[in-house]
């Protein structure tokens, strides 16, 4: 990315997390006068704060970085578990996180480091461009 902005959020292993997660993007987005951005960044810090809850049973860190016309959200669990999009039938209560993140954000994807974690990232234009669908790897 570019000359631009970054804040960093650590955040303990706990359902409350999730909604502390959301307003740390708000009140950063906002910062950065990027409302706009609100409903689809909150959307998908929720869909992978409570991923990274569920599945990596672990703390986690949020970052979200601003570039001209884009905005990047990761988030950092401690597993190296591969996210696998579900496939959610109507009355099904879960498995549709990770194609919310892809219906709602310009492109995404998984990131590994190797000391046993990953980091799944969204990126969202600040243009209003369309959006692209990258998906995990």
């Amino acid at each position: 990315m570019d000359k631009g902005w970054s804040h960093r959020g650590e955040f303990v292993a706990a359902l409350s997390s999730v909604a502390g997660a959301r307003a740390f993007v708000g009140t950063h987005l906002i910062t950065h006068e990027l409302a706009n951005l609100l409903d689809d960044v909150q959307l998908v810090v929720s869909e992978l704060t409570t991923n990274a809850l569920l599945h990596a049973d672990s703390r986690f860190t949020v970052t979200l970085e601003g570039s001209t016309g884009l905005v990047r959200l990761r988030v950092f669990d401690r597993t190296t578990a591969r996210p696998v999009p579900g496939i959610a039938r109507a009355t099904d209560t879960g498995g549709r996180g990770l194609a919310i993140v892809a219906a709602v954000s310009r492109s995404w994807g998984v990131l590994y480091d190797d000391e046993g974690g990953k980091s799944i990232w969204a990126e969202f234009s600040t243009r209003g461009q369309g959006r692209a669908h990258v998906g995990p790897g």
